[in-house]
């Protein structure tokens, strides 16, 4: 039986849930998460919101911050749009009941900021050091609330349907198909608008800070389904992350350097100094890159945090989660360093949309990290995620809403496994699995070479051809999408990155060590074979 709503949403964090809350009064929704709605990058997101909430900062400082962390390639209407409605959508949380961490000085009972790399002012809101977990928790108990909100847990995207696919002569995205993940079996899932907010792609690195789930699912159908993409190149790594064997690079939030955590070498000095006068207040790209420095100077496995020099109640009340977490791998944070590694954190770049999230296949839309929507530019600037998820959310909540689309009333064709069996040779899912993330993080890490590229080249493209080969003969599984998905991932960031003859933001090259300062910087725009110009788009 086919599955029809107004909407369905691809993916349960702060994107999906804050959409779905906002056109659920209205609509029939269909939310599918591959997990459990709880489980996504926005749970274990630590920092804060950046928006502007105090008289002393403005919105044009909150702009300009954003776009020297872009390095240039930020859209500007983009960030001032994002940042002019950020206290609108911070009061919308909050009139929802995420508990924000208050200010214990304010007599009046003010909201805490507090201030992370690359900002000029206090403008983080968080929720202790736990406010994507605050965040999520709350949007998701609302969700499981409504009544015209259905969701579907334990759910993988598979491929959009399109009108093209259907051999019709024109190009809409009636809807999708979808693996539920306990019974194997394929779902098609049809409306009048589908909404990718699937996450980003980091775990297509060995070493990540997301959970399992961010295997780049939603950049990868869209760029099947002839969507373009743009600025994959960009991926940050945030600079620290706790480095202990169990603890699956748990994350150390940058507002703990936002409150005077210094970073040190082995034998304790300071070095941060040395490569920028920001210190440790430097962006996200200018840290990873000297730790990643230092860390090669040496032949250091880490390097280390340091915030033992702060009172210890201010520690334990300012990061509870963090001084416990470490606790248990036996590093106390009020007394020793602890030792940090960068990992793969956030992607930059993403599905092409315009202001209302909206991609180049009507119907179709993508709001949250699997977007590109010209806010982070070339860096993303801290706690401007959580943000543009919400902003963007607002922005396709209303679209979606004046646009009124025609639900797909007739059936769509089911999904075909007349000629695929179940596969005996899981290993090689595994196998290459281990050997694509291995080799992107050798090969297109922090710091990059064309030699590095290449071969990174050769080998997704044998590992593509390996893959469709697979596909093609055995039934899905989730294991088997994910790869796929990250496979396609890795070959757009890697083509991505050797179109950039410069070195730029997050993208760092020893060959083109220096910015192209003489043209305008411009995005790197990847357009896929069945791509349709949107003036030559029209409705079915």
């Amino acid at each position: 039986m086919q599955i029809e709503s107004d909407v369905i949403i691809i993916g349960g964090g702060a994107a999906g849930l804050s959409l779905a809350l906002r056109l659920a009064d209205c609509n029939h929704i269909s939310l599918i998460t591959k997990v459990f709605l709880e489980e996504s990058s926005t749970y274990y997101a630590q920092g804060g919101i950046a928006a502007v909430l105090d008289d002393a900062d403005s919105a044009e400082s909150h702009s300009q911050d954003t776009q020297i962390a872009g390095a240039g390639l930020c859209h500007p209407e983009v960030v001032q749009y994002v940042v002019n409605h950020g206290k609108e959508n911070i009061d919308w949380l909050i009139s929802l009941g995420v508990p924000f961490t208050r200010d214990q000085d304010s007599l009046d009972g003010h909201y805490h900021l507090t201030r992370e790399g690359g900002h000029q002012h206090r403008r983080v809101i968080h929720a202790a050091d736990a406010t994507g977990r605050a965040v999520e928790t709350t949007l998701a108990s609302r969700v499981r609330r409504h009544p015209n909100i259905k969701i579907y847990e334990q759910h993988i995207a598979i491929d959009l349907i399109t009108a093209s696919k259907l051999g019709k002569n024109t190009q809409q995205c009636l809807g999708v198909y979808v693996l539920d993940r306990r019974s194997n079996h394929v779902r098609v899932f049809r409306a009048a608008a589908t909404v990718l907010a699937t996450g980003g792609a980091s775990k297509v690195y060995l070493y990540s800070t997301n959970p399992d789930t961010a295997s780049g699912d939603g950049i990868a159908i869209a760029w099947r389904a002839g969507c373009r993409v743009a600025n994959l190149e960009f991926n940050q790594f945030h600079p620290t992350c706790l480095y202990h064997p169990h603890a699956k690079a748990f994350l150390l939030t940058e507002a703990l350097r936002g409150e005077g955590a210094k970073l040190r070498l082995p034998d304790g000095k300071e070095f941060m100094q040395r490569f920028d006068p920001r210190g440790e207040l430097a962006s996200r790209d200018v840290v990873a890159r000297a730790i990643d420095h230092e860390m090669k100077r040496l032949g250091s496995e880490h390097l280390l945090l340091d915030i033992s020099h702060q009172p210890a109640e201010f520690i334990t009340n300012h990061f509870p989660t963090i001084y416990a977490r470490c606790l248990q791998f036996g590093y106390d944070l009020t007394k020793q360093p602890i030792p940090v590694v960068p990992a793969a954190h956030y992607t930059c770049g993403g599905v092409i949309t315009d202001k209302h999230g909206q991609t180049d296949i009507p119907g179709l839309y993508a709001i949250g990290e699997v977007a590109h929507t010209g806010l982070h530019g070339a860096n993303r600037l801290a706690s401007n995620s959580l943000l543009e998820c919400l902003v963007y959310a607002q922005a396709a909540s209303e679209h979606i809403a004046r646009s009124k689309r025609q639900p797909v009333s007739h059936p769509l064709p089911e999904w075909d496994e007349s000629r695929v069996t179940d596969s005996d040779e899981e290993v090689v899912v595994t196998h290459n699995w281990d050997e694509l993330r291995r080799f992107m993080w050798d090969y297109v890490g922090i710091v990059r070479t064309t030699k590095r590229l290449e071969r990174a080249q050769r080998r997704v493209n044998l590992l593509l051809q390996e893959i469709d080969d697979y596909y093609g003969n055995f039934r899905v599984t989730n294991d088997l999408l994910e790869l796929r998905n990250l496979a396609v991932c890795a070959h757009l960031m890697i083509q991505s990155a050797l179109r950039r003859k410069e070195s730029r933001g997050l993208h760092y090259t020893l060959d083109y060590p220096h910015t192209d300062n003489s043209k305008p910087p411009q995005d790197t725009i990847l357009t896929p074979p069945s791509y349709t110009p949107v003036a030559d788009l029209c409705t079915v």
